[in-house]
């Protein structure tokens, strides 16, 4: 019964670890276009990076969903 607890705190800490590093990603990508002035850029570039945006924050708002579950049930992650 308490396995479900279990799988909570270690998908919490993989999507967590995953979010990071593409936060950092896409934070690094931001930072170099701003100091570069890259306006231009290529179509495939363009919808990647607002794909990564996209992902970012859906996994954003999953990991509040998560913690809004971990509260519920007093599970500290």
């Amino acid at each position: 019964m308490e396995d479900w607890k279990d799988r909570l705190k270690a998908e919490y800490a993989q999507t967590k670890e995953r979010y990071e590093k593409l936060k950092a990603y896409n934070n690094k990508k931001e930072i170099e276009a701003c100091l570069t002035g890259d306006v231009v850029m290529t179509q495939e570039d363009y919808h990647s990076n607002r794909l990564l945006k996209e992902q970012q924050s859906i996994m954003g708002e999953y990991l509040h969903i998560q913690e809004l579950r971990a509260e519920l049930a007093h599970i500290e992650l």
